[in-house]
């Protein structure tokens, strides 16, 4: 008897065993979340509330603490795992796509481009009532890849000359915002704008958890389905066209996937750096290239990841809370800085 099927369940059964570890390490991370903050709640007390709020149980709980639970914190890290995981996710499928280590929506300027978007609905209220902050951030992000593409002379150019247009397209957009908070907004919506940008995740409530699910979950399996596409992408275009596979409506899809992503991320919780940087490249590490492994691993490392990064944002200083865009940028700077020198060319 052949010992590939043998292999085969191995694996399986390793990747599945992977992935309950991630659920349990996620599961555990937001019971710490929920469970810190000004006001202490014992982790036991979380673990009720949340079990009566499935419907499973009804202890007997402190109704302070419960109402801190329900109303504040389990949305605040909901949201948080949210946008860990779509970030994470969107630098996997980007990376893939082209053929560069150092893509991610940040990187590229897709961030940048959905924050002016955000920004220009925020202060000048553009489209009044008809557009939300979500569709302004997504036509940022969307007109923002454009440039790029525009800067870079196509999608099919060189990676690196992608990624240093990126650079340029951020600094644009990163201008455009500074004009319209510097001309247009107030001194007290300059205070919050400022402090948005950096990452903010202390506004999120239940209705921004509706929206972060409703877009990442259908956006993870759009690209759970283009796994074997993707696959291809990484060996470059030729070989993913020779495979019979449709490069233009694929990248089309997965672009468009990617900016809807980033550009909900960043009209919730502003612009958060490196996350789909970082991710990808864990991920990598712990199941390999296949996206079909690859993708879900990136979703889940990058909810834990964000919701580490939350909770360190609000113990670090007493009294105080860090923008999250801070933490997220003080362990992707290095690591992008170790990509860099690993990618160099040899003397």
């Amino acid at each position: 008897m052949s010992l590939l099927p043998a292999r085969t369940r191995h694996r399986q059964g390793l990747h599945l065993g992977l992935i309950v570890m991630g659920l349990g390490i996620l599961t555990l991370s937001m019971a710490l979340a929920i469970s810190i903050g000004e006001i202490h709640i014992p982790l036991a007390t979380t673990f009720r509330a949340l079990s009566n709020a499935l419907g499973v149980s009804e202890y007997p709980l402190d109704r302070i603490h419960e109402s801190i639970i329900r109303e504040y914190r389990l949305s605040r890290a909901l949201v948080a795992a949210c946008c860990g995981a779509g970030l994470a996710l969107c630098g996997a499928i980007l990376q893939a796509l082209l053929r560069n280590p150092l893509a991610e929506p940040y990187v590229l300027g897709i961030s940048a481009g959905a924050s002016t978007g955000a920004v220009a609905i925020m202060v000048l209220g553009a489209g009044g009532g008809a557009v939300g902050l979500s569709l302004g951030a997504f036509l940022g992000a969307l007109g923002a890849f454009a440039v790029v593409l525009a800067l870079s002379r196509g999608a099919s150019t060189s990676p690196n000359r992608i990624i240093l247009a990126g650079v340029a397209g951020s600094q644009l957009f990163n201008a455009l915002t500074a004009w319209v908070i510097s001309t247009s907004a107030s001194a007290e919506q300059v205070r919050g704008i400022m402090f948005w940008l950096l990452g903010n995740l202390g506004g999120v409530r239940w209705p921004e958890v509706t929206l972060a699910l409703a877009v990442v979950l259908p956006g993870f399996v759009i690209c759970l389905l283009f796994a074997r596409a993707l696959d291809a992408f990484t060996f470059g275009q030729d070989a993913a066209a020779t495979l019979g596979i449709p490069i233009g409506a694929v990248r089309l899809i997965l672009f468009a996937v990617t900016a809807l992503m980033t550009a909900t991320m960043v009209s919730m919780v502003g612009a958060i750096g490196f996350v789909g940087l970082v991710i990808p490249h864990a991920a990598r590490f712990i199941v390999g290239t296949a996206h079909v492994r690859l993708l879900p691993a990136s979703l889940l490392i990058g909810a834990i990841f964000m919701v580490l990064a939350d909770i360190v944002s609000r113990v670090i200083l007493p009294h105080q809370s860090l923008p999250i865009g801070v933490v997220t940028a003080l362990v992707g700077a290095p690591v992008f800085a170790m990509i860099l020198y690993r990618a160099r060319p040899p003397l």
